[in-house]
């Protein structure tokens, strides 16, 4: 019986093991493929890794709309993930941005927070798309 115990308790150790693994690779392939998006300047595919509650209670205004269509990225650097938490991970990108009309260039900071989902099995962008207002 105490054999039987063991075993189960080995195969239960693997298979957290195998979740956690799983975690960690889809969130290297999640803040891959947002940084893709971003990198295209894709801020409609962007907007699908936002947490679908904080899309719900903060959809972009007519103006941030027409701001993301104004600019093109020109560069998109991370430091991070951060694990700050059991399903939260933090990463700072720098965001080098162009306005096409005038070629101007202009840099921003974005500080990201991603939350692991584990009923949907997915990571989502708490923190929301970066806001890319200048500043002056």
């Amino acid at each position: 019986m105490r054999h039987i115990a063991i075993a189960c308790g080995a195969l239960l150790l693997l298979a957290g093991c195998a979740t956690l693994e799983q975690k960690d690779k889809l969130r290297e392939q999640t803040l891959d493929n947002y940084a893709a998006a971003l990198r295209w300047g894709d801020f409609a595919s962007a907007w699908s890794f936002v947490d679908p509650a904080v899309r719900a209670a903060h959809p972009p205004s007519p103006a941030e709309q027409a701001r993301y269509d104004s600019v093109r990225v020109a560069e998109y650097d991370t430091q991070g993930p951060q694990q700050t938490g059991e399903n939260t991970v933090e990463q700072t990108a720098h965001i080098r941005l162009i306005v096409k009309a005038s070629q101007t260039a202009y840099d921003i900071v974005d500080h990201q927070t991603w939350r692991w989902d584990p009923q949907a099995k997915r990571w989502w962008l708490e923190s929301g798309l970066p806001d890319i207002a200048p500043r002056n």
